[in-house]
């Protein structure tokens, strides 16, 4: 059995984050790295729009605000520094009728505290940056960016593995035992042993915090992003990003467009519940995951407050019309026919038993192993920070 200096189960961004930063800080050690796939990022962080996010929409202070402001300066230096595509594109997010200053005038008052990057402008102004954008008022981001994150975990991968890391590919975690001395973690593929775990596992991670002898906090509850993109003869109705203004009784940002690094735009998400943790299309079905769902009372709770809007999510799932006039509002030149299906997306939503989804990052030190039980959007984008936030958990387990 291989015993080393720190296990990683998770070779999405998060995991391999970690990885770079732990022997950034500790280049002699040990490290591998545990992934139930074939390829690195294979879930979220592959799935992943491509959005370098400025933190404006985060509350001052919080882990996603502090992480996501210097981790998009840290993921832009890596890109820099390595050669990796991105760009400052910019983004509006507009408010389309009076309804919906209120909210707009908050999430500027957050950009404006956390130091974003940020500008109040007009109908006139939001004309000249997004022509066929519709609405009355919207708050400019300039610094938002756009980068391909399946590259940055292929360069992140190439890094560690330089440096002595080994990534085991189609090691699925299925228990693990402390000791005094260990961590061993039982895999499809045998055994390894380590001095430290950190448990990147996203859509699994309630499931591997508890393997670990801990009570999650807060239980993972699928929910599924599905996307349309533009045909390249309606792409030029959106020049980069444009985002509503979100609705603060639902959790979720909206359908919103989005420019990417390597052309096209894309249009989404909406947010249903999928029928599995790694639910991507509408008839993948997992008996275990869909009545872990529907059996939380956290679910329960969250559906019955918010059961409008998603019966309004769900029928967007099957009616691409529902979707082209939820579209609509923010460009109202959009048809059915500039659309064509995307792949979709899966989100791994943290949510408390008493139906509150968990809003920040959420990190969780046991022993000898350190639970990353949250990071959802904007995680990404913080990444290389929210490894170094890991690598401080790990560093009071060290020293």
């Amino acid at each position: 059995m291989t015993h080393v200096d720190l296990v990683i189960a998770g070779g999405g961004i998060v995991g391999l984050a970690t990885a770079y930063r732990f022997l950034e800080r500790y280049p002699d050690r040990r490290v591998v790295i545990l992934e139930k796939e074939h390829d690195v990022a294979e879930h979220q962080t592959g799935h992943n729009s491509g959005v370098l996010h400025s933190g404006i929409y985060y509350k001052p202070g919080s882990l996603k605000a502090q992480n996501c402001r210097a981790g998009k300066l840290a993921m832009e230096r890596f890109c820099k520094e390595y050669g990796i595509a991105f760009e400052r594109c910019g983004k509006v997010i507009v408010a389309v009728d009076e309804n919906e200053f209120p909210a707009l005038e908050r999430i500027f008052d957050r950009g404006q505290a956390s130091g974003v990057q940020c500008e109040m402008i007009g109908a006139e102004r939001l004309g000249e940056l997004e022509p066929h954008a519709a609405g009355l008022r919207a708050i400019h981001v300039p610094e938002a960016g756009i980068v391909d994150y399946r590259e940055v975990c292929r360069k992140l991968a190439e890094l560690i593995s330089q440096r002595g890391a080994e990534i085991r590919f189609g090691h699925r975690v299925c228990a693990i035992r402390q000791s005094d001395r260990e961590v061993v973690v039982e895999t499809t593929e045998g055994e390894v042993a380590g001095d430290l775990l950190v448990n990147c596992t996203g859509l699994h991670c309630d499931r591997v915090t508890r393997m670990g002898g801990v009570r999650p906090d807060a239980k993972i509850v699928p929910f599924r992003g599905e996307y349309y993109e533009l045909t390249s003869e309606a792409t030029h109705l959106c020049r980069n990003l444009i985002y509503p203004t979100p609705d603060p009784k639902f959790p979720f940002l909206g359908v919103h467009f989005t420019r990417m690094i390597h052309g096209g735009v894309e249009c989404g998400p909406n947010a249903v519940l999928a029928f599995a943790r790694e639910g991507y299309r509408k008839r993948d079905i997992n008996l275990r995951d869909l009545c872990e769902s529907l059996t939380y009372m956290g679910f329960l709770r969250m559906a019955s407050r918010h059961w409008r809007t998603g019966m309004g999510e769900m029928w967007r799932s099957f009616s691409k019309q529902a979707f082209v006039k939820a579209l609509s509002r923010l460009l109202p030149a959009i048809r059915a026919e500039h659309l064509v299906a995307a792949p979709a997306g899966v989100r791994a939503q943290a949510l408390s038993p008493d139906g509150t989804l968990v809003d920040d990052f959420l990190v969780q030190p046991n022993a000898r192993i350190v639970n990353v039980g949250n990071a959802p959007s904007p995680a990404a984008t913080a990444s290389l920070n929210v490894g170094s936030l890991v690598v401080d958990r790990l560093v009071e387990r060290i020293e």
